[in-house]
């Protein structure tokens, strides 16, 4: 039987991505909105550099499996769909075209040791365009940037940061464990390097008290990052996380939807960016997406029109 792991966390956009795991858990794992503290108590584990390889060509044996299997049934031009009828989402009639380093913070680990494995990834599957992996502001920060440098050349094409919000006071009552100015510094760095930039944004994160707040400083981060994409989340309290709990201790008010949808329009009206503006998340009431500037308008009349719609706000 074949054996590797995979990581329990990927962005949506990453749902058909070979997908490795080079860590174990977060090397943070304190913001008060993430399910992650009430389930995940493991430590950060950064797993050895041969073991990740081993799984690589676990899984290199996988798709050779399955595509032995579509030749000998005579359809060669249904890789996928042969791939699919296993669980196998990224493999394709052309390769493997896309992978995806979690858990949650990769970049945790020695460049050189993430070189290896992004290079090896390469080797392996040659067809792959695109690589990219989560990581937190505060470990960029500790890179130098001639490391991000390597790690472009060696093939990571997208790094996911969560911004969540560019409120000081709200990154820390989310315990994010990094400021505004951290956030741009990161941001600017990723890009510098030539390495694309997604950045999420949680929609409702505001509360009732600083819901216009989140927005303007929100938009104020992202217009001094310019990210590649800025992907938006709608905020869901969980049972178990701090902000759960302070929730119930009157210490934070939810948003509705329709006051939800008020932020969004809010942050969109604010952006002076040349980003993709993408709702690719299952939270997320209304599927406003397009390439800023020039969809701006157009995504701004989708929101009023919803917002006009008084039978959908009806309890």
């Amino acid at each position: 039987m074949l054996r590797f792991e995979t990581p329990p966390f990927r962005p949506p956009s990453e749902a058909h991505s070979l997908l490795i795991r080079a860590t174990r858990n977060c090397s943070w794992n304190r913001c008060a909105f993430c399910y992650g503290i009430h389930w995940n108590r493991g430590k950060l584990e950064i797993r050895p550099v041969d073991d990740i390889k081993q799984d690589i060509s676990a899984m290199q044996d996988l798709a050779n499996e399955i595509i032995k299997r579509a030749k000998a049934n005579k359809c060669l031009n249904q890789i996928r769909q042969v791939a699919e009828s296993r669980g196998v989402l990224w493999l394709t009639n052309e390769g493997v075209k896309s992978a995806f380093i979690g858990d949650l913070d990769s970049l945790v680990m020695k460049t050189s040791d993430m070189v290896q494995v992004v290079e090896f990834l390469y080797e392996t599957f040659p067809a792959i365009e695109r690589v990219t992996c989560y990581a937190r502001a505060k470990t960029i920060l500790r890179r130098p940037q001639e490391d991000l440098k390597k790690l472009r050349a060696a093939g990571v094409s997208r790094l996911h940061l969560g911004l969540e919000t560019g409120d000081d006071e709200l990154l820390k009552f989310i315990n994010k464990g990094a400021t505004a100015h951290e956030m741009i510094k990161a941001g600017r760095m990723v890009k510098k390097a030539g390495i694309s930039l997604s950045e999420y944004v949680i929609l409702g994160l505001g509360g009732q008290a600083g819901w216009r707040e989140h927005a303007r400083q929100t938009a104020k981060v992202l217009n001094a990052i310019d990210p590649d994409f800025i992907r938006v989340r709608t905020l869901s309290v969980l049972s178990g996380t701090p902000l759960f709990d302070a929730v119930n201790r009157g210490e934070f008010s939810q948003l509705s939807v329709r006051e939800i949808l008020q932020e969004e329009r809010l942050l969109i009206s604010l952006l002076e960016v040349n980003s993709e503006f993408v709702s690719d998340h299952i939270s997320n009431y209304v599927p406003v997406e397009g390439k800023l500037p020039m969809a701006k308008q157009e995504m701004l009349e989708q929101l009023d029109d919803v917002l006009s719609s008084e039978r959908l706000f009806r309890s």
